[in-house]
């Protein structure tokens, strides 16, 4: 019969409403059928999940996807996308989810808000190490509103011609209120650093003006997402500007375990060593945690075997540390 694992994996992969995940999880438990000489459930379940599949693709074919794409010079400086991630497949701290929780809520009901003066947190910024989960973050806020995801190019962005920057701004901001979206100015240190400025005084900080005079400006219902991985470098100007900053960490030893067990739900990781790998994990990223269980599955299901031993996780974290140093 199923494990524990599995069957979590199958109601969290139904909520979430994962097709893919959902059938997955299906085949092992077939295949775990089988091997307890179960053969005829194993064959029901095989012929449940072939259905699945083929039912599941005639509706996709069905349904339109809505396409959003940035045409003319809006191609050079927005990469659109639809994100199917949601808030339950991060690994967060309580206090983190719940913020996040706020600003889904407040989005979805602004109605309430505003028919009592009020307005919902749109302007967010970001701030953590490399790879604690802000880009997956903007991510998942598009994923559970069901918006496009557009991620500013500020390399397109940015020019060496004066007023060049500026006017390639107001088209973004523009494009906020023509096409609601989440827009995400990744890396936004690049333009909004004191450090930065020190470094040129002259285009960057006409930048970081006119941003913040677009930012104060805009009206439109779109979520605005800046991420930096350096907070303590941003112009002080920047925080009143936004309606909420949230700051992201490296996993604790306890999110590091259920991210673990999030992301290997599908084999068999009973024999491992969990005081040994956390210690190996201290101090990665939530990124780089992920990366090593990806790693560690791979190597598991070209040996042919769904257990993941403690030896195999450890050196894919080692090898992520050793990647990072």
């Amino acid at each position: 019969m199923a494990t524990a694992e599995q069957i979590k994996a199958l109601i969290k992969s139904y909520i979430e409403d994962d097709d893919a995940r959902f059938c997955a999880v299906a085949m092992q438990v077939a295949a775990h059928a089988a091997r307890q000489g179960h053969g005829r459930l194993a064959d029901e379940l095989r012929s449940l999940v072939d259905e699945a599949k083929t039912r599941s693709g005639t509706k996709r074919r069905k349904t339109p996807v809505p396409i959003a794409t940035p045409r003319g010079e809006l191609s050079e400086l927005l990469v659109a996308s639809y994100p199917q991630i949601r808030l339950a497949d991060m690994v967060l701290t309580d206090p983190l989810r719940q913020r996040l929780i706020r600003i889904l809520k407040e989005y979805r009901q602004q109605h309430k808000l505003r028919s009592h003066g009020l307005s919902p947190r749109r302007k967010l910024l970001l701030t953590g190490p490399p790879g604690s989960g802000k880009t997956m973050t903007a991510s998942a806020l598009s994923g559970e509103l069901k918006l496009p995801l557009f991620v500013i190019q500020l390399d397109g962005l940015i020019t060496k011609f004066m007023g060049e920057t500026a006017a390639k701004l107001r088209l973004i901001f523009d494009a906020m209120d023509q096409t609601t979206g989440v827009y995400l100015f990744d890396e936004f240190d690049a333009i909004g650093s004191e450090r930065a400025m020190a470094n040129d005084v002259g285009e960057v900080r006409r930048i970081l003006t006119s941003y913040l005079q677009l930012l104060d400006q805009d009206t439109s219902n779109s979520l605005i997402v800046a991420a930096t991985n350096h907070g303590d470098f941003l112009d002080r100007a920047l925080f009143r500007r936004f309606d909420d900053v949230i700051g992201f960490s490296l996993p604790t030893q306890d999110l590091a375990r259920e991210l673990f067990k999030s992301r290997l739900s599908l084999f068999n990781t009973e024999q491992v060593g969990w005081t040994q790998v956390l210690e190996a994990a201290e101090g990665l990223s939530h990124a780089d945690l992920t990366r090593a269980c990806e790693d560690a599955a791979k190597e598991s299901i070209l040996s042919g075997t769904t257990e993941i031993p403690s030896e195999r996780l450890i050196a894919a974290l080692n090898e992520r540390r050793a990647i990072m140093q």
